[in-house]
């Protein structure tokens, strides 16, 4: 049985990292995700882990890469404008499949913008922040249950398909405290990654397989392999050949679509008989629920789609949404980054409208439910 505890979301993903057998951070403070860093370096000794303050954020997602690369979970976490410095990195990591997780308590900006308060403006960032056409998992907790539960599974995508998962949280989210369930020793799956059991003169590091990756030996071990930023055949030297690269991109697209069942991770309430959907993640999906409890009440056919898996995008059933009500309505602090992404997806199916801040205030149920109300009755 699970054991219950009171924590505040930052402390969630940081316990939910654990849980997941993380034993390498290394990061650089900033608001407001620098409470998992505090709570890091206490916790990570105590599990024979290694925290690690670095000179900035770059170094940082250097620093997590090179851990990874000798064989152990390893995460950091920002805001916004540290997240733009660990974009090349990033990039890196995506181009030479090293697992790691890179959490992002978002907050308003650009620029140093507004520190305390809460945002959701790098959802187009986590998806192309960084260069080249590439694929991303990137998860949007929306509660503190969430924060743990989802850290818990951006390490299983990050080992499993052996990409960097960004945990695309928010000030709300990370301040918040809730009662909790958290699994005690022994009861939570944890995935371990894979290693090679083959020789190492037949191993390949990068094998262009369809749909998977191949295991990776940790550094030292016996598996002598190179590590490039350039694109590279399956040992990992680099290659012009056009065949080898239209085989690389297969390998690293499919790995991600052909597993969709497994990676997109959303919540439905009340979307059966919805005449009008509410479409949201992160903290704003706080709001929208209580909003459906409200509009319920007073006989509106309102229902929510709460995404947790916003990166990739998951089309179909946006897509089928889209075809079985007459609105939908996204309730998001920037001003249309994930709605855009509907409307290219609902393809003028039913009207997709936003309710969008972004001066640091919540998106309340009240405005919600206002804008339900323009063209939804009890009648609906």
């Amino acid at each position: 049985m699970p054991r219950f505890e009171v924590m505040h979301g930052n402390q969630a993903i940081a316990e939910g990292a654990i849980a997941a057998g993380c034993r390498f951070y290394a990061g650089y403070p900033i608001t407001p995700s620098t409470e998992i860093a505090e709570i890091l370096s206490d916790r990570l000794p105590e599990v024979d882990g290694v925290f690690v303050q670095m000179e900035d954020e770059i170094a940082s997602m250097a620093a997590i890469i090179g851990a990874s690369l000798g064989g152990t979970k390893s995460a950091t976490a920002t805001s916004g404008p540290g997240f733009s410095l660990m974009q090349e990195n990033l990039g890196f990591a995506i181009g030479s499949e090293i697992p790691c997780v890179v959490i992002n308590v978002q907050r308003v900006g650009p620029s140093t913008g507004l520190p305390t308060k809460a945002a959701q403006g790098d959802v187009m960032q986590a998806r192309w922040g960084t260069h080249g056409d590439h694929p991303i998992i990137a998860l949007s907790p929306g509660s503190v249950q969430d924060c743990f539960d989802l850290t818990v599974k951006a390490f299983e995508f990050s080992e499993k398909y052996r990409t960097p998962v960004i945990v695309l949280a928010d000030a709300m989210v990370s301040a918040l405290e809730e009662r909790i369930a958290v699994p005690c020793t022994g009861e939570l799956a944890v995935y371990e990654r894979p290693r090679p059991t083959g020789s190492p003169q037949d191993y390949l590091p990068f094998a262009f397989t369809r749909g998977g990756v191949a295991p990776l030996a940790p550094f030292g071990e016996g598996y002598r392999y190179h590590v490039t930023g350039l694109l590279h055949d399956e040992r990992g030297y680099p290659t012009e050949d056009s065949a080898l690269a239209s085989r690389w991109w297969e390998h690293m697209h499919s790995k991600i679509d052909d597993n969709l069942d497994d990676i997109l991770l959303y919540e439905e309430r009340h979307l059966d008989d919805a005449e009008v959907a509410l479409i949201a993640y992160g903290g704003t999906a706080m709001a929208a629920d209580r909003a459906v409890s409200l509009a319920r009440e007073q006989g509106i056919r309102l229902g929510l789609l709460k995404l947790q898996t916003i990166w990739p995008f998951p089309e179909a059933r946006v897509r089928a949404l889209a075809q079985g009500c007459r609105r939908i309505i996204v309730p998001e602090l920037n001003f249309g980054q994930l709605r855009a992404e509907i409307e290219r997806v609902a393809a003028g199916a039913t009207p997709v409208e936003g309710i969008n801040k972004a001066d640091g205030t919540q998106i309340t149920p009240g405005e919600i439910l206002e804008v339900v109300r323009r063209k939804t009755g009890p009648e609906a």
